[in-house]
């Protein structure tokens, strides 16, 4: 494994640590706090002149870093800025805002369109987007059963994947500038509502972070589910928050209520026994989880002060030493984590 992750980082051009971006979107103004990253955090950039209206739930920077984007409960739900190293000027609202609260933005792969999921019908609304968004995509057929709490695209772009309230939980449609025909929900479905959702990075499986025991569940993909892959050994301790596939696709993490709060397997059409929790751990439910696009570090948003906790990650021997808590910390609990391209 690790062999084949310095090969891919090296064919990427990735032979130097990753320095970027981190943002993590919370409770208590401002909403979203963001800091350069470079193996650490850097001091905090200055908060958006105008910021969200409430608290931030979803996260997400556009795939060429140029925009970053905040899902949130008071009108207009969905808030979005350019970014260059620190917040531009916000872009004006939507015409057609989400019908309430924004749970979780995602850019699709090329930037050419925005979608957040939220809590009331129709639970899923889309946008084309340049440098601002567009006339609202009409409503899928199928609507999602319920409050959309997480939504992802493939990562060829061609299917839009949302977690939500009610069954199936999780619903999946063709996406091409708009969504096709709703796919046939999995044969076994995820034990509870999809609050967290995510694709491998070769589009070839989907996992879904839920409440009910087992907490992750995962099936392969190809324009629809395949059986559902069998459970972890270990399975996370507490209701499914969050989940994320390392960039190699070799490791799958699920943040989660109780401790450890994050737990990580190796990833193979199927979970590995579960890697050794940190010899820290965050101080409370992982919301949010991600890992830095090299895959050497992995973040948690999470409740209880520092609100974020990053580690050093590595597929041969799991977490590393814990990094020091940035300067300025986030006001509130951190509710999700991006990382800029």
């Amino acid at each position: 494994m690790p062999s084949r992750k310095r090969n891919l980082l090296a064919a990427s051009g990735q032979d130097q640590p990753y320095t970027g971006d981190i943002a993590v979107v919370h409770d208590i103004s401002p909403r979203i706090s963001a800091y350069p990253w470079s193996s650490g955090f850097g001091t905090k950039y200055s908060d958006p002149s105008t910021e969200p209206t409430n608290d931030g739930y979803g996260v997400a920077f556009s795939p060429d870093g140029a925009d970053i984007a905040v899902a949130h409960p008071d009108p207009p739900r969905i808030t979005a800025y350019p970014w260059s190293s620190g917040f531009g000027t916000k872009y004006s609202d939507p015409s057609t805002l989400p019908t309430s609260t924004g749970r979780s933005v995602a850019f699709s792969p090329d930037g050419s369109d925005i979608a957040v999921a939220h809590s009331s019908s129709p639970y899923i609304t889309a946008y084309p987007w340049s440098s601002g968004f567009g006339s609202e995509y009409s409503n899928p057929s199928t609507l999602p059963a319920g409050t959309g709490y997480a939504v992802t695209f493939s990562p060829d772009g061609s299917d839009i994947a949302v977690g939500h309230f009610g069954s199936a939980r999780i619903s999946v449609y063709p996406w091409s500038s708009g969504f096709g025909t709703k796919y046939s929900d999995p044969s076994t479905l995820p034990a509870g509502t999809g609050y967290g959702v995510a694709f491998s990075p070769d589009g070839a499986d989907i996992a879904i972070a839920h409440p009910n025991s087992p907490r992750i569940t995962a099936y392969p993909w190809s324009s629809g589910f395949g059986s559902k892959y069998s459970d972890p050994s270990t399975i996370p301790t507490g209701t499914g928050r969050s989940v994320a596939f390392s960039p190699d696709g070799y490791d799958i993490a699920v943040g989660h209520s109780n401790s450890p709060y994050i737990s990580v397997y190796p990833w193979s059409s199927g979970f590995g026994s579960k890697y050794s929790d940190p010899s820290t751990l965050p101080t409370g439910s992982g919301y949010g989880v991600e890992f830095t696009p090299d895959g050497a570090d992995i973040a948690v948003a999470h409740w209880g002060s520092p609100y974020i906790s990053v580690y050093a990650w590595s597929s041969s021997s799991g977490f590393g030493s814990k990094y020091s808590d940035p300067s300025t910390l986030p006001t509130g609990t951190g509710y999700g984590v991006a990382f800029s391209p």
